[in-house]
């Protein structure tokens, strides 16, 4: 498969839509036109695992925390990202991060953990509310194939798991062209009635300009006429940050830290609040999102499960009444990279996908 091909199955389990704000996600480095036949996927990408990608022969990356997060100036041997990255340039390896996308995404990493631990009900901890606009534009129907392929292909037409969605409808479109034009249909200089299909799709607000672009490159029309209208957000079902659900019966705080110690492998777990704190609701948000409890006080929960939290996060949740569980950063997320390989494997046919065999957790307890 051509990487373009995998960045596409990628986007479809963890549409960069729900990523944060502030996050690098999507192709990082990499030719789109080049073949994939062998992909890794990380939690991090450090050294050893960069070395471990070209000796196993991956073709791509997929890292869950993304390299190049921050301005680069310069990449050289002198830090641990640039040795990663220069390794992978020199064997003409692939990245790509999903990131906050696949944390949040309806098959992520924090719906794993929920089912886990077997929660019911499960929501998401801040529903997001889709940013889209409807694009219509008119198509004469010989050309309308083609121009549907061209804005599908560049992210429009996306409603839930459905793919390539779209309306057509028949009609008759007039114009007539100045004396400078050069009309693909008719003749300049005459009033011109000629048959055309009314198109439209969705498409996501932070892909309005590639699909314009695309739109226009395949469109036959010199002057092709394309409304945009702006659509109000409503709340996507399961799209969200972080999860929330209820237990299948009431447990102590402390019993429930004993189940995720239990169902996450490698965790090492610690807890803010009173061991005999009754908890039915449980919020989640994998990783370092202790900030999430606030959401999850609002929402009615009564402990929030992430990986890690500040000491002074810590205290302010215990004075508040509240509860955390810390069950680690690594633990809480590299079981979601393991799941994603799994998930890679099953739709890129012909593709070997395999989890890092040489990532750990680079906390360890004095033995």
């Amino acid at each position: 498969m051509q990487l373009q091909e995998i960045v596409d199955v990628l986007e479809q389990l963890a549409p960069p839509e729900l990523a944060e704000s502030w996050d690098n996600v999507g192709l990082l480095l990499g030719d789109r036109k080049a073949d994939v036949g062998r992909i890794l996927t990380c939690l991090t990408l450090t050294p050893d695992v960069a070395e471990e990608a070209v000796r196993r022969g991956a073709q791509l990356v997929v890292t869950h925390h993304p390299v190049l997060f921050k301005a680069v100036q310069r990449l050289t041997t002198d830090t641990a990202e640039g040795r990663a990255m220069l390794t992978l340039l020199r064997a003409g390896v692939a990245v790509y991060s999903p990131h906050t996308a696949w944390d949040n995404a309806p098959l992520g990493i924090n719906q794993q953990l929920a089912e886990r631990l077997e929660l019911s009900a499960v929501q998401p901890l801040k529903p997001l509310n889709k940013d889209e606009v409807k694009i219509v534009t008119f198509v004469p129907p010989e050309q309308l194939r083609a121009v549907q392929q061209a804005v599908w292909d560049a992210g429009a037409g996306i409603i839930g798991n459905y793919r390539q969605c779209s309306f057509v409808l028949e009609g008759t479109g007039t114009f007539f062209g100045e004396e400078a034009a050069n009309p693909a249909v008719g003749q300049a200089g005459r009033l011109e009635r000629v048959a055309e299909a009314r198109l439209e799709v969705v498409c996501p607000t932070m892909r309005l300009s590639g699909v314009l672009s695309a739109l226009r490159s395949a469109h036959p029309y010199e002057e092709p006429a394309i409304d945009v209208y702006p659509l109000r957000g409503l709340p996507a079902a399961g799209w969200g940050s972080g999860r929330q659900g209820a237990l299948p019966a009431p447990l102590t705080l402390c019993e429930l830290a004993r189940r995720v110690a239990a169902r996450l492998p490698g965790a090492r777990v610690e807890m803010v609040g009173p061991p005999e704190r009754s908890i039915v609701q449980v919020g989640i948000a994998c990783g370092a999102a202790a900030e999430y409890w606030k959401e999850a006080q609002r929402q009615g929960c009564q402990v929030l499960l992430t990986g890690e939290a500040r000491f002074h996060t810590a205290v302010e949740v215990r004075d508040a009444g509240f509860a955390l569980i810390l069950a680690g950063h690594y633990a809480t997320e590299r079981l979601g990279m393991e799941r994603l390989a799994q998930l890679l494997a099953e739709r890129c046919a012909g593709v070997s996908v395999f989890a890092s065999a040489v990532e750990h957790d680079p906390l360890r307890a004095c033995p």
